[in-house]
């Protein structure tokens, strides 16, 4: 039998569960007081999704304990818009033909009012080149994208940037817009099988493909179709002059052609005017001091880390009359890169 007191081994008892719940209740406190930084992006096989989850540990380490970083997919890019703008992000990923739809309300935004208030230009952090490819064994059929007016096309899922790009570049051009929506995963099948004549492709500064796009790559040959030299004068007279891609430092494999025509987005993370001035010009200065190190992550930062205030501008040109975020304006005024005519969020 044991010496020690019914009494004693209680107090014991009381006394190790308040320790648990007290280091429990610490730590809990810890984690409240720490603020959520949410960042909406598009579904996980996307090149948005990799590219925010690549800047968490970068984020989290130069913001400190104060903050927690959370990278939330989302089934498109202009749904990623909305739930930021709508109050369940803080971080929303976009493209400048996405923020001008926004501002006009066009096409996705159409009459849309958000519950909170509309994204600000914040920080544009890659270039992309949207264009169109087939299945190898029927490329004969396709000489320009003339050839796709009115056909069944993947335009990349409903809602996303390159596929608002698509929408106004068949503006341009005057062709009829014929979306198919299928799962990325079917897209391979679906060329195959011909319920898709094509599909839009895209690059990040001319290197990446995404992820969905490279599994169709290995499992099927296909071709590149670029747009005729008449096309491409027509697009530049609308402000969507193609730029050339090399088509080795895209694809394993040969797409039909040396050069590939795709026109040009400029993607960009975004927030409403409301998140404060200090955090996002700390996150701006964050990135920028660290913009050699993003490029081993990923090569589409390249043109970022070669140009990181430049490319802001550019964003920021795409849609001059949209407001600038105040820590943004901040950051390009201390790179001495500020135009006066451009808007700050929250000023008369």
């Amino acid at each position: 039998m044991s010496g020690t007191r019914p009494g004693y081994r209680f107090s014991v008892f009381v006394a190790a569960v308040v320790a648990v719940f007290t280091f429990t209740g610490i730590h809990a406190a810890n984690a409240q007081e720490r603020k959520s930084i949410r960042w909406a992006v598009a579904t996980t096989g996307t090149y948005g999704y990799k590219v925010a989850a690549s800047l968490v540990r970068i984020l989290e380490d130069g913001l400190g304990s104060d903050y927690t970083v959370t990278v939330n997919p989302y089934p498109g890019t202009t749904n990623a818009m909305k739930a930021t703008m709508e109050g369940d992000a803080e971080v929303g990923y976009t493209a400048d033909v996405g923020m001008t739809q926004l501002y006009t309300n066009d096409g996705p935004f159409k009459d849309y009012k958000p519950t909170k208030a509309l994204l600000v230009h914040t920080w544009y952090a890659y270039p992309m080149e949207s264009f169109m490819a087939v299945y190898a064994p029927k490329a004969e059929q396709f000489k320009s994208w003339g050839d796709f007016n009115g056909k069944p096309v993947f335009f990349t899922p409903a809602g996303f940037m390159n596929w608002l790009n698509f929408h106004r570049i068949f503006k341009a051009l005057g062709y009829q817009f014929k979306h198919v929506q299928i799962g990325e995963a079917a897209q391979g099948d679906a060329l195959q099988a011909g319920t898709i004549v094509g599909a839009v492709a895209y690059t990040t500064a001319g290197k990446s493909l995404p992820s969905y796009w490279r599994e169709t790559e290995l499992r099927l040959d296909v071709k590149v179709i670029n747009p005729s030299p008449e096309e491409v004068k027509k697009l530049t007279a609308a402000n969507l002059t193609p730029v050339e891609v090399n088509a080795a430092d895209a694809f394993t494999k040969d797409v039909g052609v040396k050069t590939i025509l795709g026109v040009p987005i400029l993607f960009a993370y975004n927030v409403r005017p409301d998140m404060p001035e200090e955090l996002i010009y700390k996150i701006l200065t964050i990135l920028y001091n660290k913009r050699e190190e993003l490029t081993k992550t990923d090569p589409g930062f390249v043109p970022l880390a070669k140009d990181f205030v430049g490319l802001q501008v550019k964003g920021i040109n795409a849609n001059p009359d949209v407001p600038v975020h105040a820590g943004l304006a901040k950051f390009l005024k201390e790179h001495k890169a500020w135009n006066d005519q451009w808007k700050i969020a929250g000023d008369k």
